[in-house]
């Protein structure tokens, strides 16, 4: 069985590390000035992926923060996964060329599918689908915009066109340190088939460990955000609790 990996989350806004609660930008609270600082610590924690996220760029539908993310891709030995504001093959080739190992695309997804396909099929295994939902619809562009479209046929419709990494947030945990929603996820991975990276709710090594016992469902892995910056617990304990 592969390991079940830890992504420490970097969500950036104007240039500083954030994190929104539900999604909300009048919701937000500022952890730090520097993104590859942040980065740099969580590598030297043991960290092998760092999730980033800019949330400008997911808000005016184009990249904003990428100078960070290149940062961290080629001064850190990290993986590094992106996400926010990448709506075109342009901006997929431009972080793929710069090191950046896989990208998340999200309201795009939804908004156009087709154009999505053809991605997965180019950038095999390189493109991780975010699907952030809210009772279980898929929710677009920054959180702000409800679809009519279900996570679950959403993603079982991508797999079948290649997808093999979902990003599945359940918006109504996110920032709230409730604990992920385990059912809905591992729901999605079975349905799918595919790699599922549970995000949203983290708030316990005890809730790591319940996910990480669900990878026979396919949940690989989780994002991990306000527990670290809340220091609920630290990255290497989540690192060990997890077995690795």
């Amino acid at each position: 069985m592969k390991r079940f990996e830890l992504y420490p989350a970097i969500d950036m806004r104007g240039g500083k590390c954030v994190r929104l609660f539900q999604g909300d930008y009048e919701q937000e609270t500022v952890y730090g000035d520097s993104p590859f600082g942040m980065a740099k610590l969580f590598a030297d924690h043991g960290a092998k992926w760092i999730h980033m996220v800019d949330l400008d760029g997911a808000k005016t539908a184009e990249k904003v923060n990428h100078k960070h993310v290149l940062q961290v891709a080629s001064e850190l030995e990290v993986k590094v996964q992106i996400g926010g504001g990448i709506r075109t093959e342009e901006d997929i080739d431009f972080y793929l060329r710069n090191g950046v190992d896989r990208v998340i695309l999200g309201s795009v997804a939804v908004k156009n599918p087709v154009f999505t396909k053809d991605m997965l099929h180019k950038y095999e295994g390189k493109i991780a689908i975010g699907l952030d939902a809210r009772d279980g619809y898929v929710a677009t562009e920054g959180w702000l915009n409800d679809s009519k479209v279900k996570a679950v046929e959403l993603a079982k419709e991508l797999a079948e066109a290649g997808a093999m990494h979902f990003i599945f947030t359940d918006i109504s945990r996110d920032g709230t340190l409730e604990g992920p929603n385990v059912e809905a996820i591992a729901e999605l991975a079975r349905e799918s088939g595919a790699e599922v990276i549970a995000s949203g709710g983290v708030s316990s090594l005890e809730d790591l460990h319940v996910l990480a016992g669900r990878q026979q469902d396919g949940i690989q892995g989780a994002i991990i955000g306000k527990a670290l910056y809340t220091e609920r617990f630290t990255l290497s304990e989540a690192l060990e609790k997890v077995g690795q």
